[in-house]
């Protein structure tokens, strides 16, 4: 029995975190640690500070919006029908994901799972160019 679409968007998926993105700002800050000092300790700062949204921010995709999550706590609640548009950028190396809503922009680091994040995408709210 095959499912249709429709089956499959009425169900929740929690994204799972990627700690990918973090560990590239604090591997990158040790080569720069012995050129530029200064510079290396924001990156690392920053690296720590992707390490800990990882950890705590969770993504949700409800069959009518998507829910953000920090630990057990709903933060934000973005409905599907007040979307424009979205996009991840570089696709083949995802960093950023960006998606227009109504009233405002967003862009989120990718610190989930990137291809089950475009899967649910492409599911719930089709790209408009």
């Amino acid at each position: 029995m095959t499912t249709t679409p429709s089956t499959s968007i009425r169900q929740t998926v929690k994204l799972s975190p990627s700690y990918v993105l973090p560990w590239a700002f604090l591997i990158g800050a040790v080569p720069l640690l012995a050129i530029q000092p200064l510079l290396s300790l924001p990156i690392a700062l920053f690296g720590l500070f992707l390490m800990y949204q990882t950890a705590t921010i969770r993504l949700e995709f409800t069959p009518t919006a998507l829910d953000v999550y920090r630990t057990e706590t709903l933060i934000r609640r973005f409905p599907y029908k007040e979307w424009e548009n979205w996009r991840i950028f570089w696709p083949s190396v995802p960093i950023l994901f960006y998606f227009k809503e109504v009233k405002s922009i967003h862009f989120l680091p990718i610190l989930f799972d990137a291809k089950m994040l475009q899967t649910c995408l492409e599911e719930r709210c089709p790209y408009k160019q």
